[in-house]
C-alpha cells in the first residue's frame, strides 16, 4: 500500500471516528446581553415562495424534507414566547430546530406547520448571578468548547462533531471522547429555561434548577436525558459541575491541553472471521474490566470502527489526554489487550499528539456524507459488557455480505466510568452501569437508494438482537438504547417483536417520571413527535 493510500485511509478512520463520539461565540468574560448591546437577531418569518424557504427545509439528514407553513427564525426568548403563542393560537403543531442534527423526522413531520428556528441564538458566556455558565441552544458543540477553553480553560464532555447544535445534544444527555473520566454532559447541568404552554394555552418562560428546593426542579430533571421536542422549547442552559465552587475556571472540568491519539487500520482482505471477532470481543472486554471510575484507563477513549468489507478496511481509535500520567502506557497496554490472541497485522499503526482544541473544533470532522446529498439511518444500543458470540457472529455476517455500502458499518464506543457514579433516578439519563454504546450506521447519497439501505441496517439491527426481539432489551449485556440516537423502528412492531416498548428501551424505569413532568408542563401536549413522552393515562 502506498504512502498517499494509507493517508487516505487515515484521514477516512478520523473523520470517521470524529462523527461516531455523537453545532458567533460571545466573547470570554460577558456574562448576558448587556442593556447597551444591540436587539437580539429576528424574529424573521419564511413562508413557501420566500428564496429562502427552500434552502431552511432540511436538516442535517436530507431523508426528511418538511413543507411548514412558516419558518420562524428568532433570536431570543421572548421571540420564542411570542411564536409559540401565535402557534398554539392558531392551532398550528410546532416543532424546534437548534442545529438540525436529528436523525429522525421529529422536526419535519408533516404535521408540523411552525418550524422554530434557533440556530441564531448561539451565545455562550459566564452567568454571574447563577455562578455558571450559559450556553444558548443554537450554538455548536464547537462554539461551546472554544468559548469555554478560550475564556476560562475548562470544558464539557461532549461529542466530537463540532456542528452538532447544544440545544438537542444537552437534553438528551450529551456524551463523548471526555465522558469516561467527567460522566455525561447534563451531570454538569445546572438549569435550563424553558418556553412552556399552560392548560390555558399562555405560552410562558421557566427557569429550573437542580436546586433543591427549587419548585420547578422536576422540569430541570426531565431536560438531563429526557430527549428535545417533548416539554417546552429550551433557551437557554446553565453549566456548573455539582459541588464546585471558586471563579469561573473551576466550575466545569479542565480543558486538555492535548491530545494522544492512536490509530490502527486493518485490510478486509484475507481477514478471518475468528481473527475479526476476537479484535471485537477484545475491544468489549477491556472496557468491562478497564471501565473503573477514577482509574487510570477510565481516561482512554475508544472506538471500534467496523466499516463494512466494501469500505476495504476497519480501524479501532484511541484518544486519551497527553498529559494524564503514563497516558502512553495506558494505550500501550489497550493496544497489546485489543490484539491478544491474533496474528493480523495492522496496515496503519499511528500515534500522535495534537492540541486537543484543534481535534475537537475541526471544521467538518463528524458530518455524515458529503454535504450535498446526506441520506442517512442510525440505530443504537447500550452494552454492559462485551457482544455475546452469537452476536459477534452477526456482526460479521452482515459485514461481509454483498449488500452494505462503503459508508455503512458498526461503531463500538466507549463508555461508562465517571458516567457509572451517578445514580439511575438523579438525572432522566436511566443507563448507569454501561461500557460501552453500540452505532449502526448507512450512509448514501440517492433517494432510489433508501429501500435498499434501510433494508440492510434493519436486517443487521434485527440480526445482532434476535434473542430479545430485534432490539437491545435490557438484561446482563444490553441496556436499552440512547434518544439522541432516535429510532422510530423500536416503537414498530415489525420491527420490535420483543413487546418492550420503546419508551422501556430508552428511558427504563424514568419513563413514569417523565410522563409526571410532561403532564405538569405540557398540559395540551403542544411538543410531540414520533417517539415523545406521553403523558400518563388517565
Amino acid at each position: 500500500m502506498s504512502r498517499s493510500e494509507r493517508n487516505q485511509i487515515s484521514r477516512r478512520v478520523l473523520l470517521a471516528s470524529a462523527g461516531a463520539a455523537a453545532g458567533a461565540t460571545l466573547t470570554a468574560g460577558v456574562s448576558v446581553r448587556a442593556a447597551t448591546e444591540p436587539p437580539a437577531f429576528g424574529p424573521v418569518k419564511i413562508r413557501p415562495g420566500d428564496p429562502r424557504y427552500e434552502g431552511l427545509l432540511r436538516g442535517n439528514n436530507f431523508r426528511h424534507v418538511g413543507r411548514p407553513d412558516e419558518i420562524r427564525v428568532v433570536g431570543s426568548t421572548d421571540q420564542v414566547v411570542r411564536a409559540v403563542t401565535e402557534a398554539v393560537r392558531a392551532g398550528r403543531r410546532v416543532a424546534v430546530r437548534s442545529g438540525g442534527h436529528c436523525f429522525e423526522n421529529f422536526t419535519t413531520d408533516p404535521a408540523v406547520r411552525v418550524l422554530l428556528d434557533l440556530s441564531s441564538m448561539d451565545e455562550v458566556g459566564y452567568d454571574a448571578d447563577k455562578r455558571a455558565f450559559a450556553v444558548q441552544p443554537g450554538a455548536t458543540l464547537g462554539q461551546v468548547y472554544r468559548a469555554l477553553y478560550k475564556g476560562w480553560g475548562v470544558t464539557i464532555p461532549g461529542g466530537g462533531c463540532p456542528a452538532v447544535g447544544a440545544g438537542g445534544h444537552i437534553v438528551g444527555g450529551g456524551y463523548g471522547t471526555l465522558s469516561r473520566r467527567y460522566g455525561s454532559v447534563v451531570d454538569h447541568l445546572y438549569g435550563v429555561e424553558v418556553v412552556v404552554v399552560d392548560r390555558d394555552g399562555t405560552a410562558r418562560a421557566v427557569t429550573a434548577t437542580r436546586e433543591t428546593n427549587d419548585p420547578h426542579r422536576d422540569l430541570w430533571w426531565a431536560h438531563t436525558g429526557g430527549g428535545g421536542g417533548n416539554f417546552g422549547v429550551v433557551t437557554r442552559y446553565w453549566l456548573r459541575s455539582p459541588g464546585a465552587t471558586g471563579d469561573p475556571s473551576r466550575l466545569l472540568p479542565a480543558s486538555p491541553e492535548r491530545m494522544l491519539e492512536c490509530v490502527l487500520v486493518w485490510p478486509w482482505e484475507g481477514m478471518t472471521e475468528q481473527a475479526f471477532t476476537t479484535l471485537m470481543r477484545n475491544f468489549g472486554v477491556w472496557h468491562e474490566h478497564n471501565s473503573a471510575p477514577g482509574s487510570r484507563s477510565a481516561g482512554l477513549f475508544g472506538l471500534f470502527l467496523a466499516q463494512h468489507r466494501n469500505a476495504g478496511f476497519f480501524s479501532v481509535v484511541a484518544q486519551i489526554d497527553a498529559d494524564l500520567p503514563g497516558a502512553d502506557g495506558v494505550v500501550t497496554d489497550f493496544v497489546a489487550a485489543l490484539t491478544a490472541g491474533t496474528s493480523v497485522q495492522p496496515i496503519v499503526d499511528r500515534r500522535r499528539t495534537l492540541p486537543w482544541l484543534h481535534k475537537t473544533t475541526w471544521p467538518g470532522t463528524g458530518e455524515l456524507g458529503d454535504g450535498a446529498t446526506r441520506r442517512y439511518k442510525l440505530k443504537a444500543g447500550y452494552l454492559r459488557r462485551s457482544l455475546t458470540d452469537r452476536q459477534l457472529a452477526a456482526v460479521y455476517r452482515n459485514l461481509t455480505n454483498s449488500t452494505g455500502g462503503e459508508e455503512s458499518g458498526m461503531y463500538l464506543l466507549g463508555y461508562g466510568g465517571q458516567v457509572n457514579t451517578v445514580s439511575p433516578a438523579a438525572t432522566a439519563v436511566a443507563q448507569r452501569d454501561t461500557v460501552m454504546k453500540a452505532i449502526y450506521q448507512t450512509v448514501w447519497a440517492n433517494e432510489a437508494d433508501d429501500a435498499a439501505n434501510l433494508s440492510w441496517i434493519r436486517s443487521f439491527y434485527r440480526d445482532v438482537y434476535a434473542d430479545t426481539g430485534g432490539v437491545p432489551v435490557p438484561n446482563d449485556v444490553n441496556d436499552g438504547s440512547y434518544i439522541n440516537y432516535p429510532d422510530t423502528d423500536l416503537a414498530d412492531p415489525a420491527w420490535n417483536t420483543s413487546g418492550v416498548p420503546a419508551r422501556t428501551l430508552y428511558y427504563k424505569d424514568n419513563y413514569p417520571r417523565l410522563q409526571q413532568v410532561k403532564a405538569r408542563w405540557d398540559p395540551r401536549g403542544i411538543f410531540r413527535h414520533a417517539l415523545s413522552v406521553e403523558p400518563p393515562e388517565r
